[in-house]
């Protein structure tokens, strides 16, 4: 039973505004005294162009880890990185119990292991269409489809409503591995009333239905069959359908599979222990690959996305240790291209063509379809779900922008579009966003999180675009120049260099003693001015002085 003052609420710290990253917390009880659940907890991958040298990123969760004995569990939807990648480095912020189904669970503790975790933490798994309670909350879980084995809707009920919040998620009738999505379900969570929808925009100005793995596997089994080379084939591990897929087309065509990447490996081994890939053919290694005669393998690999450390990008820079390819050989990317990867994969399919490679995509063979919604399926989910509030998450602005006028087309009675750090009560009639709180994003820069503000992206963007230059001055105990300088130039063409050290040795020319700090600052003003004057950019500058 519901208190006058009770309220329902969504705070989303990641993934409304953007693709990834996703972090939805609901919060239920008085302002002040609010008990909260947090729906998934993912990541990012940071981007040599926009963020160099970051490995991931995760959101900023300070608000709710300075409530941390209010936050009563994390409640994961399904296995994707962008899901739960950040579980084993925001755990020990919120230390809060893990909820999932049995394949994501496994996943999730392979993270916690790596984080040293494992001891300390452990996952509670929830059966397929199983029930939880956690204070405020019942929650159901509810089976989808989606590109990855056990994918979940949440229903969760709270006194005041209903809340749908669907994860990520597509009509696919024929998925090939584990259930349907369960209509049923969804349509009795109807009936019986929704107060609201969170819901899944990445496909929201796409028309028509996403399509079904069962045709992607008709495909690939007839293209891998035209082809007599090599042949490998590289797509989204987590995909164990489309694995699966390449796996029977290659057996059906006489070819050994050998599995290239970690990634692939361990998302094989998971679901064989989950129940998946029972009958998954035996794989070779890739020393035994590449003895057989090359109509006889067929290689299944990470890199899609052109990731420089992953399988594919190597292989294609002749960096890879036992995997090569060649002339008459072909690589079929079943996939597609993340926005914001274009001139990775582009960059990867040229370098593929220079090697004699044929490269199969999307473009000109069905290998791929999507995992997420378009605007049929949405229509769908809100026939059956009829919530009195629409809130689209997941996806970029004008996704959830779009995403909100087809709800509004379709009778939703309100819909809302949030940002991450955005809290919106949930009511009917007027649902608002009640507070703005702390949020942004974390960097994993190697083994250190730092915050997005210190700007260590912006520092090295720099670098690489004008270089370096770190002068040490010599000075005696009056102040006085005692030696040559030391400079050292990085990332400088060669011409530039001498007109630097003519500057500064002018600069100290005129010096006769005093400020050191004056000092400092007149040569690198001198040494920017030089490289600028000759090269037209200015280079990151550093002045020292030791005095002797």
């Amino acid at each position: 039973m519901a208190k006058r003052d009770d309220e329902l609420v969504l705070l989303p710290l990641g993934g409304a505004g953007e693709i990834g990253m996703n972090f939805n917390a609901y919060g239920f009880g008085p302002p002040g005294r609010r008990q909260w659940i947090v729906v998934d907890c993912g990541v990012l991958f940071g981007r040599e162009t926009t963020s160099p040298g970051v490995d991931v990123i995760m959101p900023d969760i300070r608000y709710l880890a300075e409530r941390r004995q209010d936050v009563l569990a994390i409640v994961l939807t399904h296995a994707h990185e962008d899901h739960i990648g950040a579980v084993g480095h925001l755990w020990p912020v919120l230390r809060c119990p893990l909820y999932a189904t049995p394949f994501t669970a496994r996943l999730i503790e392979g993270k916690l292991e790596e984080a040293g975790l494992s001891d300390r933490v452990r996952v509670k798994r929830v059966k397929l269409g199983g029930h939880i309670d956690i204070g405020p909350f019942a929650i159901d879980f509810v089976s989808i489809t989606h590109s990855i084995p056990e994918p979940n809707a949440l229903a969760i009920r709270t006194p005041l409503g209903t809340v749908v919040h669907t994860g990520d998620w597509k009509i696919d009738p024929d998925p090939l591995l584990g259930e349907t999505t369960d209509q049923n379900a969804l349509m009795k969570l109807g009936d019986e009333g929704v107060l609201a929808t969170v819901c899944d925009s990445t496909n929201a100005l796409t028309q028509g239905h996403s399509g079904s793995e069962a045709r992607v596997r008709q495909a690939l089994s007839a293209l891998i069959g035209s082809l007599n080379g090599r042949i490998a084939v590289t797509a989204f591990a987590s995909n164990v359908a489309r694995l699966d897929s390449v796996a029977k087309a290659a057996r059906e065509h006489g070819r050994e599979i050998a599995l290239v990447g970690r990634a692939m490996h361990k998302m094989v081994e998971a679901a064989r222990e989950t129940g998946y890939l029972s009958d998954f053919p035996k794989t070779i290694d890739e020393h035994e690959a590449a003895q057989l005669p090359p109509r006889r393998v067929l290689y299944l690999m990470t890199g899609s996305q052109g990731e420089p450390r992953a399988a594919l990008p190597r292989i294609a820079a002749g960096e890879h240790p036992s995997v090569s390819l060649g002339k008459g050989d072909a690589v079929i990317f079943s996939s597609r291209i993340i926005p914001g990867n274009e001139l990775a994969i582009f960059e990867l399919h040229n370098k593929l063509a220079g090697l004699g490679v044929e490269v199969l995509t999307e473009q000109d063979h069905f290998v791929h379809v999507s995992g997420h919604p378009c605007r049929d399926e949405l229509a769908e989910m809100y026939r059956w779900t009829r919530p009195r509030i629409a809130v689209p998450v997941h996806g970029e602005l004008r996704h959830m922008s779009e995403h909100a006028r087809l709800a509004k087309a379709l009778q939703v009675p309100e819909a809302v579009v949030i940002e991450n750090g955005h809290m919106l009560r949930l009511a009917p009639g007027t649902a608002m966003i009640v507070d703005e709180v702390p949020s942004g994003r974390v960097h994993l820069d190697g083994k250190v999180l730092i915050d997005e503000g210190a700007n260590l992206a912006r520092g090295r963007r720099a670098l690489g675009f004008a270089g370096f230059i770190a002068i040490t001055l010599v000075l005696d105990g009056k102040g006085r120049v005692a030696t040559d300088p030391a400079i050292i130039m990085e990332g400088m063409p060669e011409p530039v260099h001498a007109a630097v050290r003519d500057a500064v040795a002018e600069t100290l020319k005129r010096h006769k003693k005093g400020d050191e700090e004056a000092l400092k600052e007149n040569v690198r003003r001198a040494a920017r001015r030089a490289a600028s004057d000759a090269w037209g950019k200015k280079p990151v500058t550093r002045v020292e002085a030791v005095w002797v």
